[in-house]
């Protein structure tokens, strides 16, 4: 028989169609009755943003590669060209399942609640002399309706802003006639006002900003009348661009660019359904797009906003059941987090376990006086974080404090900026990480002083510094004193922070220099253990899979016998059960009350277990083009954990999703099985209920 070709285009899905399909996932959240109500709008409103995002980064990617002319294809051999039409076709859908879902299902739902949007039709005399009173207290002072005629040519429009295009018929003071105006709703508006409780006919009534500017639009322009009013919605490239090797200075450069973030090149329209051909034409003219670009939608343009229903209804019975997070009964026992850091090495597994642990770790190394130095990487961190207050302390009390900030962490770079500033006052030393490479690793090493000389302790994880997400997060943190770990920390700070190079690493893997190529050699071992009748053992969970070397490195395991299960959040490339090709391959992914963020990698090598923690997906980025560090497990009591929460997501049958051949996935089902959902079988297993 003659040898499959492990490269051809067909044995590889394409990524962004991929990113589109987990959006497909979240959303599926939203329909799912065991899912509490306010839950199925918060999926909702996140299904909203990850597709914002995926216009603003993918999508604009894609049209600039079109618009250079770029013939250039992936591993699945699609153009740019091809990829944008499928895009737009699958997107199309999704917009209008999630309108379908909107004002079919959940405003019905949530209205048999005592949770109610009220329409202007439905307004009553009392209600509507207060939402007049307040568009003329509260939205007219701040409106500015802007005419469009030859001395008022088309307004800017902030990216993702809300907008509306207003038909006008009659002469205005000055005798001008144009036809059309723009009134632009200022970010700084609530876009959901509830009504007082003396006017409400339930619990919880909102009336959507939209909705009163459309009521009362005829103020903002005296002496003529409007026509129609619609409201729309530009979504603009978001992407930075700073050439690394042309700046001296980084992060100055980093605060000049995110001005220009605002109104990047548009690549999405929306517009209200009930907005005519020829107002929605002007606008694709305006922004230079398509009618592929143009989503005409059934309700509010952003979605994303009504976010605020889920922080703004007290309705416990709507949410998710409340619980505290779990503290391992060693770290609860010792005040001392560095004598339990010399006996034992802990693992902990967030959000399930508190991240309090990690911000103690920091705040008693700012505090202890035997603490020399503090060194750190931070890519995402919250306003709230108790580490970076704890840095700021521990630099002023004279220890050597060296944080790694990524400003170009996407969407946080203006925070990160911020940061960057406050540590620098403080006194800390700051670095931007290495040109051409984002800084991804999470990382924190500790220098002591100690009887015996000088002791390391460390965390690693493989989530952001972030006390809010790491509620929201799945993530995995290792605390530890093995020497060898530090020594390899070391060496990694220095790369990060001088010019020089450095020798090898004792067990961390890293990119972009050993991570790839020792993932290959661990998979090669596996092919060896089945073919030699030892069996071949792979467990791999990442948040995308799409590297086509790793792929390939998967797919000849499968042939050779070695039985591998993957775990994968969003993009997957590898298409699994392909005959010949991928028999013993399989693929799941798992949608839940939390994002799954977790990256492992476990290699059984004949009963002998290689498990690696990552801050890396399987992604050309994460290997080639980030700094990342892989950190092995070696503790056989942690590695039998470790398993344990693995062969969890693998059992699940209600959360998770079978990835099939055509790049499809189908929900999981129990059957005559007992129902298994893996994030509530950590939270039984890990946490506390409140």
């Amino acid at each position: 028989m003659d040898a499959i070709d492990l490269r051809h285009p067909d044995l590889y899905l394409n990524r962004q169609l991929g990113l589109l399909e987990f959006n497909a996932r979240v959303l599926e959240q939203a329909r799912d009755e065991s899912v509490p109500l306010l839950e199925r709008l918060r999926f909702l409103c996140i299904s909203s943003t990850n597709l914002d995002e995926f216009f603003e980064i993918r999508v604009a990617g894609l049209k600039q590669a079109h618009e250079l002319g770029s013939t250039q294809a992936g591993a699945d051999n699609l153009t740019p060209q091809e990829i944008l039409r499928l895009v737009s076709r699958r997107a199309h859908d999704l917009v209008a399942e999630q309108y379908r879902l909107l004002n079919e299902v959940l405003i019905p739902a949530m209205a048999a609640e005592e949770v109610r949007f009220i329409r202007r039709s439905d307004w009553n005399a009392e209600q509507r002399r207060w939402l007049r009173d307040y568009f003329e207290n509260s939205l007219l002072p701040v409106l500015s309706p802007l005419g469009l005629d030859p001395a008022h040519p088309f307004p800017r429009i902030l990216n993702k802003s809300l907008n509306f295009i207003v038909q006008l018929e009659g002469k205005d003071a000055f005798g001008r006639n144009s036809g059309r105006a723009i009134v632009q709703a200022p970010r700084s508006l609530p876009r959901l006002i509830p009504l007082p409780r003396d006017l409400a006919a339930c619990s919880h009534e909102f009336v959507f900003l939209s909705s009163i500017i459309h009521a009362f639009v005829e103020d903002l322009f005296p002496g003529m009348q409007v026509k129609g009013c619609y409201q729309f919605r530009v979504t603009r490239n978001s992407d930075l661009y700073v050439d690394e090797e042309e700046v001296d200075d980084l992060l100055v450069a980093m605060e000049g660019e995110l001005q220009s973030r605002r109104y990047g090149d548009a690549v999405r329209l929306e517009v209200a359904a009930n907005c005519p051909d020829h107002m929605a034409g002007f606008l694709l003219d305006e922004f230079e797009l398509g009618e592929d670009d143009l989503y005409q939608v059934d309700g509010p343009v952003n979605l994303n906003r009504l976010l605020a229903i889920c922080d703004t209804v007290d309705r416990p019975d709507l949410t998710y059941p409340a619980f505290t997070p779990g503290i391992p009964a060693e770290i609860a026992r010792s005040p001392d987090i560095f004598a339990l850091l010399r006996s034992r090495t802990i693992l902990l597994h967030h959000p399930f376990q508190s991240f309090a642990p990690v911000v103690d770790f920091v705040r008693q190394a700012a505090r202890d006086s035997n603490v020399l130095a503090i060194k750190q990487t931070l890519y995402r961190t919250g306003p709230d974080t108790g580490i970076v207050d704890a840095l700021v302390a521990a630099a002023r009390a004279g220890k050597e404090v060296t944080v790694v900030i990524e400003i170009r962490a996407r969407f946080d770079e203006e925070a990160n900026i911020r940061l960057a500033n406050r540590l620098q006052d403080a006194g800390a030393h700051v670095v931007y990480g290495v040109v051409g490479h984002k800084t991804h690793a999470k990382m924190i090493l500790v220098v002591r002083r100690e009887q015996d000389g000088l002791r390391d302790y460390m965390h690693l994880g493989t989530g952001n510094y972030h006390s809010r997400t790491a509620r929201l997060y799945t993530d995995y943190g290792l605390l530890t004193a093995a020497p060898d770990i530090g020594d390899d920390l070391h060496r990694i700070f220095l790369q990060l922070t001088s010019l020089g190079k450095v020798d090898g690493l004792n067990k961390l893997l890293e990119s972009p220099f050993t991570l790839h190529e020792q993932l290959q050699r661990l998979i090669a071992g596996e092919r060896e253990h089945a073919r030699e009748g030892r069996g071949g053992r792979i467990i791999v969970k990442v948040n995308a899979l799409v590297e086509p070397g790793m792929i390939r490195a998967l797919y000849g395991a499968s042939q050779d016998g070695v039985e591998i299960d993957l775990v994968v959040r969003g993009m997957c490339a590898l298409r699994p059960g392909v005959p010949g090709v991928s028999e013993h391959i399989r693929v799941r992914s798992v949608i839940g009350r939390f994002l799954e963020h977790t990256r492992v990698f476990y290699f059984h090598n004949a009963g002998d277990p290689r498990v690696y923690l990552s801050s890396a997906d399987w992604m050309e980025r994460n290997f080639f083009r980030r700094v990342e560090i892989a950190f092995p497990v070696d503790e056989p009591a942690l590695q039998e954990s470790l398993r344990e929460d693995l062969e969890t997501y693998l059992a699940d049958n209600t959360q998770a999703w079978i990835m099939q051949p055509d790049g499809t996935f189908l929900r999981a089902t129990p059957g005559t099985r007992p129902a298994v959902s893996s994030q509530l079988a950590l939270l039984d297993r890990l946490a506390r209920h409140s």
